[in-house]
């Protein structure tokens, strides 16, 4: 065979390693990933923490930024949380990610690890399937200066705090009032993160082709407040009107405090993450896998 990528980054779950027999299992994941390309005539480069943190040695290594700049393909092998982390950091370079799932559901990598060999093997020839997905640019504001800036790919969730009640957040699209919302939070969810937190809080599946963004209350005071899908040009600012000890999230993976009178304003990124998938993938194959539809079905 003669793939259509030279040169191939592989990234691992290596953060969960929290026992040897965990450790050994990614590690020789990896190392059989990394010798299948090798066999197939493609340079093979392994993230630096990765290499470090499972042991692997004899790998040319780079980190994030250098895979970004030299790799013509990213192979990321972990679960959806894995995906995320990585996503957010290559997204400007622009690099196409293949997820191979080690992880529990799934929904952004989708190659069970068991199967990899005879789905790369057509994928690299070119026989994929490629989907751009957009992402969320937040910033925390307080008064005139920016005091904490994130890329999200799922998400940005406003919470309260732990020990103190609902918190009430003043609502703002395109700089028209929306609402008062007192609840324990609020979800702002990007078409891939529908299947996330946003669903868990009831919001709606929205498919990964659709310009939109859903606005999702958590447990709101008042009932009427509904999930509301809004396009993703807009700019969606959340303020802190009451509330202690509210914060901010990114996918979930990075935090901001917040004080009341703070600002969360949410913007569309001009950078966006390439996914391929396995030929005639679709993204109605994933749902029923993953959310278990039609079980029992005659």
């Amino acid at each position: 065979m003669k793939s259509k990528f030279r040169q191939i980054a592989i990234i691992g779950k290596y953060q969960v390693t929290s026992s040897a027999s965990t450790g050994a299992s990614s590690r020789q994941a990896l190392d059989k990933i990394a010798h299948f390309l090798m066999d197939v005539g493609c340079d093979v480069v392994l993230e630096a923490e990765t290499a470090a943190n499972l042991g692997l040695q004899n790998y040319v290594t780079m980190d994030v930024q250098g895979i970004g700049k030299s790799c013509d393909l990213c192979l990321v092998v972990g679960g959806d949380g894995t995906m995320l982390g990585i996503g957010r950091q290559l997204a400007q370079y622009g690099v196409p990610l293949i997820g191979i799932n080690q992880g529990r559901l799934g929904f952004i990598t989708d190659i069970p690890l068991g199967e990899f060999e005879v789905v790369l093997a057509a994928m690299l020839e070119g026989a994929f399937e490629e989907d751009q997905r957009c992402l969320m640019q937040a910033k925390v504001m307080r008064d005139a200066d920016v005091v904490f800036s994130a890329l999200a790919m799922n998400d940005v969730v406003v919470n309260r705090g732990a020990s103190s009640g609902m918190v009430e957040l003043k609502v703002s699209v395109d700089g028209h009032f929306v609402s008062n919302q007192r609840a324990d939070g609020l979800i702002i969810s990007s078409a891939t993160g529908s299947t996330a937190y946003a669903l868990s809080a009831g919001g709606p599946l929205l498919h990964p082709s659709i310009a939109g963004w859903v606005m999702v209350p958590i447990a709101p005071h008042t009932l009427s407040n509904r999930p509301l899908v809004l396009s993703n040009s807009a700019e969606i600012t959340i303020e802190v009107v009451s509330g202690r000890d509210a914060s901010a999230n990114f996918d979930m993976q990075s935090m901001a405090s917040l004080l009341q009178g703070d600002r969360i304003v949410v913007t569309q990124s001009q950078h966006k993450v390439c996914f391929l998938h396995p030929q005639g993938w679709s993204y109605f194959d994933t749902l029923r896998q993953k959310m278990h539809w039609n079980e029992g079905a005659v």
